[in-house]
């Protein structure tokens, strides 16, 4: 088994082996704590520029499946296992998560303690880190790359995972999801999509909810989009620094006053935080994972949520005309907002990843009775 070495900036180093690819990747190191999806994990753009490292002790144990994918091809920059299944149990499966990783070429490091490196990141924050592979590793030149690589602040990952051109996505059928869909509109919607690095399922779900999404690349302009007179808007999930987003935010500005009734998801709402005159910080260790529990302010009910994100929306920002509509429980973080005087709202987390397993899909039949209230 090939030696990989797991560096982080503040000198800490974690001997194990090779799970992947071999080489070096580097980025900044995170965690989700998730039992399952980590096929869904690998493939969402959302991720781009992190090396991600899966609580669970086990991961691999189902393999992976081309039907489980969130993008083109895994987006991570590394991935960190505890304890990588050498067999894919699963009649879905079309492979073992090793030869999915080798074959995209994804750098992964296992056998190393998940748990020690998780807790040094909860109370350390997040950090920059290195992976390496070979049998002549040197350590301490990997803290010292390690210490070298662009802080995320700052950093605008959105320009590496978007899509280059427009396109338009199949119509889906809404019974092969197994999630029922409430309501479907009488005639279907025209959605216009941002991506900023969008998960594969929000389409689907938007599609099953009776919406034809056409998908746009993050710097188009608003009033090229405006100018296809879309039903609604909605504006994806990504990676990076918001903040930086200024093409993204000048957009999401225009949308608002539009009137076309907009939805955002995760760096989605950051970006329509910012454009409603909010601001934006970085997490500690950020939330990622299949159990976030978030606090619905209207009716008092809790969604348990899927989430991946490092930024977050300063409530005291905020201008008298946006109301904070969600809450995260653990932090007390905003989770979702919406305009009082526009048709326009947004959550945080991920309401088309089924992890409570559908406390939230409500938001997008949310978002078609916006459209039809509009007319």
């Amino acid at each position: 088994m090939t030696q990989a070495i797991l560096a982080l900036e503040d000198g800490t180093t974690y001997r194990g082996s090779a799970a992947g690819a071999e080489g070096t990747a580097t980025g900044e190191v995170v965690f989700n704590t998730s039992m399952t999806g980590y096929q869904e994990v690998l493939t969402d753009p959302s991720y781009a520029g992190q090396i991600v490292t899966m609580t669970c002790p086990e991961i691999g144990n189902y393999g992976v499946s081309s039907e489980d994918v969130e993008s083109r091809a895994p987006q991570v920059a590394g991935f960190i296992i505890r304890d990588q299944s050498p067999v894919a149990s699963n009649w879905r499966a079309n492979g073992t998560l090793r030869d999915y990783l080798v074959a995209n070429r994804i750098v992964a490091i296992a056998d190393i303690d998940t748990r020690a490196l998780t807790r040094k990141l909860r109370s350390g924050g997040v950090m920059r880190g290195v992976i390496g592979t070979g049998e002549s590793l040197d350590a301490d030149a990997l803290v010292d790359r390690a210490r070298k690589i662009p802080q995320m602040e700052g950093s605008d990952l959105v320009k590496d995972v978007t899509s280059k051109e427009a396109f338009d996505w199949p119509e889906e059928n809404p019974d092969e999801f197994g999630i029922a869909v409430e309501r479907l509109p009488k005639k279907r919607k025209k959605i216009a999509a941002y991506d900023f690095g969008m998960k594969w399922n929000i389409l689907r779900r938007l599609s099953a909810h009776g919406c034809d999404v056409r998908v746009y690349p993050a710097a188009t302009p608003a009033s090229e989009v405006l100018a296809t007179n879309p039903d609604g808007i909605f504006l994806s999930n990504g990676p990076g620094d918001p903040a930086v987003l200024s093409y993204a935010i000048d957009s999401a500005k225009t949308l608002v006053k539009s009137d076309v009734p907009v939805f955002g998801i995760c760096l989605g709402h950051q970006i329509l935080g910012l454009a409603m005159g909010g601001s934006t910080f970085k997490l500690k260790f950020g939330h990622r994972g299949a159990n976030h529990p978030v606090k619905k302010l209207e009716t008092g009910k809790v969604e348990i949520t899927s989430q991946n994100h490092g930024f977050a929306v300063d409530p005291k920002s905020l201008s008298k005309d946006v109301e904070v509509t969600h809450l995260n429980l653990y932090d007390g973080t905003v989770e979702g907002l919406r305009h009082k005087k526009h048709p326009v709202f947004c959550v945080q987390y991920h309401p088309e990843a089924s992890p409570g397993p559908h406390d939230a899909d409500y938001l997008f039949d949310d978002f078609l009775e916006m459209i039809e209230k509009r007319g």
